[in-house]
């Protein structure tokens, strides 16, 4: 029985498993309307084209290796729990991949006020200056999102516990509740957001995302995972047994005419 933590990133993510390597959305130039007084004539915009490009650059591995005597002897088959352990490494490796990519692209920005999530008084003015930020655009209809750590959870509790007598009572009587000013909250555990240089868990990226959170629109924000993942079983020479490999290719892309709608969260302590 394994203690496993939350996936987020496609319920706020669009997901293309196809076998694309490369997805490119080109996008134009804003052309500039003009009211003015009756006169028939009219001056011609300069439109540029932009070529805007999802590449897949990683890979996420890992692997195993199960003997012929520890299968033999075991009271459970080992090599589908390796194979299903595995498979939620790679899932949960890419997860956090995705979150940190989307949230380093993200342009748009807030600033908590001092004490961040953790301060149940702050909990309504966050919510509402970051709707603000993305209110009024037509995307807005996919639905909002807010992808917070563990150790900001207090706040919000009891923020949901004293604020209105039906929204308290829910939580009082519920428990956590998901959802905040129309806003899906969701959880994952501490130290998802860091600092990180093409290392193991950034492959070729770098984010600078300590101490940061994640807010935006769903679907505006693209992930490729080509096939899903992969596995693979093989026999190793001078080895019994077999050797377990689940892998996945991945690349992560926030659309640049849409990126103020992926706001980069700065807590203030």
């Amino acid at each position: 029985m394994a203690l496993r933590t939350a996936l987020v990133a496609e319920k706020i993510c669009e997901v293309d498993r196809s076998d694309a390597k490369t997805i490119q959305a080109p996008y134009l130039t804003a052309p500039s309307t003009v009211v003015q007084a009756l006169a028939g004539t009219y001056t011609p915009n300069a439109v540029t084209t932009t070529d805007d490009t999802l590449t897949v650059s990683d890979e996420v591995v890992v692997a195993t290796h199960v003997f012929g005597f520890e299968d033999i002897i075991s009271k459970f088959d080992l090599f589908a729990a390796f194979t299903e352990e595995q498979n939620f490494a790679v899932a949960k490796a890419i997860d956090k991949y995705v979150l940190n990519v989307i949230l380093e692209a993200g342009t748009g920005s807030y600033t908590t006020p001092a004490g961040g999530f953790t301060t149940a008084a702050n909990i309504n003015v966050i919510m509402s200056n970051l709707i603000a930020k993305v209110a009024g655009y037509s995307d807005s209809y996919k639905g909002l999102f807010l992808v917070i750590e563990n150790t900001d959870v207090p706040g919000f509790i009891q923020a949901q516990a004293t604020n209105g007598f039906s929204f308290a009572d829910a939580a009082l009587n519920n428990g956590w509740m998901t959802s905040y000013m129309g806003v899906d909250i969701y959880v994952v555990r501490a130290a998802t957001f860091e600092d990180d240089t093409t290392t193991s868990d950034s492959g070729s990226q770098t984010w600078t995302n300590l101490g940061h959170r994640l807010f935006g629109v769903k679907g505006v924000a693209t992930y490729a995972a080509p096939r899903g993942l992969q596995f693979e079983e093989k026999g190793v020479t001078g080895k019994t047994g077999k050797e377990i490999v689940t892998y996945g290719l991945i690349g992560a892309k926030v659309w640049t005419p849409k990126s103020d709608l992926i706001v980069d969260i700065t807590l203030t302590s």
